[in-house]
């Protein structure tokens, strides 16, 4: 049986010390601020980003050099047959087109998986694909089963404040004033390739609201509806807003007591610099097996 290595990067949100608890390797990912190149988790923390994030620094993310990527899989390739690799999604992302293109040099030894997801979701794939390998799925198997899975997870995020998608261009100055204006918290969404608008609220608790009736909905339209063997897997997420994030985590259980929660986790960096801090998401990703 082939020895199979999984590589993912840090948008996933797993640390490199819980990567090498999972025997994986992690990417950090690049981000550029006021023209200087810090790296997650390596010469940039979750306080010194929100620190630098809430300073109006200019912050930038970047994809992991082809360098770097490559380095990992020649280190890898000397102990493993094969290797699996999972970033974040392509279309937030020109990092897996350049992988795809760089393991072409590889004789298929090297799979990048192009599943579209990212942060909690992205997590749930390596976590799938750890479970793949062991259950002596090869390389290509993998990929191909993780691809197939790829539109099986929805990820709902309230937005506190308008200030940052303002400031990355993502609405206009005039509406982000109209919603300060009105208090409103944003509802996106990310289910596969985008990050996409899903719905207004006015208050915080409407927003909690109308993301987990998207949840129950997604779970009773999309994955085969709500049943007592639990394949949905919870997730809540954050950024810089645990408490509230716990919170939510209770109140969620309240509505779907069946289905344990995995995990409450902070949100990727590469998220979080566009969307700023206060923010809570719900994530669901159909059980793989």
């Amino acid at each position: 049986m082939a020895k199979i290595a999984i590589v993912t990067d840090s948008n996933s949100g797993i640390t490199q010390t819980h990567a090498r608890e999972l025997g994986i390797r992690v990417l950090p990912m690049p981000f550029m601020i006021d023209g200087e190149t810090y790296y997650e988790e390596i010469t940039l923390s979750q306080s010194e980003f929100y620190e630098k994030l809430k300073s109006n620094a200019d912050i930038s993310t970047s994809q992991p050099s082809p360098e770097s990527v490559l380095n990992i899989w020649d280190e890898l390739l000397k102990e493993y047959d094969e290797i699996v690799h999972i970033p974040m999604s392509s279309g937030l992302s020109g990092s897996c087109q350049t992988a795809s293109m760089l393991a072409q040099d590889y004789d298929g030894k090297v799979h990048v998986v192009n599943n579209q997801r990212i942060s909690v979701t992205q997590r749930r794939s390596v976590m799938d694909a750890l479970e793949l390998v062991k259950a002596g799925k090869n390389g290509s198997e993998i990929k191909d089963i993780l691809e197939a899975d790829k539109f099986n997870s929805s990820i709902y995020i309230m937005i506190d404040t308008l200030y940052y998608l303002k400031k990355g261009g993502r609405i206009t100055p005039a509406a982000a004033a109209l919603g300060t204006l009105l208090k409103l918290k944003p509802v996106l969404q990310i289910q596969g390739e985008k990050l996409d608008a899903f719905a207004k609220a006015r208050t915080v608790n409407q927003a909690k609201s109308i993301m987990i009736n998207a949840i129950k909905s997604d779970i009773e339209k999309r994955f085969g509806g709500i049943s007592p063997d639990n394949q949905i897997y919870l997730a809540i997420a954050h950024t810089q807003n645990e408490e509230a994030a716990n919170i939510l985590k209770d109140e969620l259980h309240e509505q779907l007591p069946d289905y344990p929660i995995i995990f409450v986790d902070a949100l990727s960096l590469s998220v979080s610099c566009h969307i700023g801090p206060g923010a809570l998401a719900i994530a669901c990703c159909k059980k793989l097996i």
